[in-house]
């Protein structure tokens, strides 16, 4: 038997893919598990089923304290009870997506752009993240990070 086999409820919950493959998995405090796959990580919900988030789509993700702590569109915040391998896979998968990591200045600050391409292949994704204090709102503002993300596709060619 192998060490790192999925518990069989979590397989018959779980729907990857086609292609994707479980990589790891750790359990949860509160009797679920997450699961790390090639293209995505899999995170327990409250109903036994489990939130799909492709790893280019992981904003940010730490490990502390015995907790896992995942944003995308919103926060998640679980509990492991050993975590095993899922941290180390987490930070690999996310920062393998990464194409470009650029930080441009702009009128009053300055604006991070992150270029990530899907595990899956496709065109890269490019978001803005603007130094606090900055409003991402402010239409001048926009038009100089567009600028700046035209004359960093232009330099990396992507």
């Amino acid at each position: 038997m192998r060490l790192n086999r999925l518990p069989a409820a979590v397989r018959e919950a779980l729907t990857l893919e086609r292609g994707e493959r479980h990589l790891t998995h750790a359990a949860t405090r509160g009797g679920s598990h997450v699961v790390a796959t090639t293209t995505a990580l899999h995170l327990p919900t409250e109903d036994g089923g489990f939130t799909r988030i492709p790893w280019d789509r992981v904003e940010q993700a730490s490990w502390k304290d015995g907790w896992l702590h995942v944003h995308e569109s919103r926060e998640h915040h679980i509990r492991l009870t050993d975590p095993g391998n899922v941290p180390e896979a987490v930070r690999e998968r996310v920062t393998a997506t990464i194409a470009v990591n650029h930080q441009a200045k702009l009128p009053g600050g300055t604006v991070r752009i992150t270029g990530r391409r899907p595990t899956t292949g496709g065109d890269v994704r490019w978001t803005f993240v603007f130094e606090a204090g900055l409003d991402p709102n402010d239409p001048g503002l926009k038009a100089h990070a567009e600028q700046a993300l035209e004359a960093l596709r232009r330099q990396t060619g992507l």
